[in-house]
């Protein structure tokens, strides 16, 4: 095993340096390389197409904001009483009142 070690590690230290170009710093790597400089036609085109579509979305929620606003506002749902709701077998520990319910007015604070 320690041979086989020895022979990897011989042939990886045998090896020239790599090209000093790959050793650069990011400082002095100043030029890219692009396949072509369509890419800045096309993304204006992009963005302008988005932008159109960005303006459109806030008109249109904006506008059904204003139009569900100015709408005429429902009357409260009748509740029908059933003889079975609200029945209180014991008091609760904070008074006759349950924890979402409206207070009654007979209710006095002590």
């Amino acid at each position: 095993m320690a041979n086989a070690l020895r022979q990897r590690l011989g042939a990886l230290l045998s090896r020239p340096p790599a090209p000093a170009s790959l050793h650069t710093t990011g400082a002095a790597v100043t030029k890219r390389f692009f396949a072509s400089k369509a890419h800045a036609h096309d993304d204006a085109e992009e963005t302008a197409k988005w932008r159109s579509i960005t303006i459109a979305a806030y008109v249109l929620c904006i506008g059904m904001g204003a139009y569900i606003l100015t709408h005429e506002e429902h009357g409260q749902i009748e509740r029908t009483e059933y003889s079975y709701l609200h029945i209180r077998n014991k008091e609760f520990p904070w008074g006759p009142d349950g924890l979402f319910e409206y207070k009654h007015e007979d209710h006095e604070e002590h």
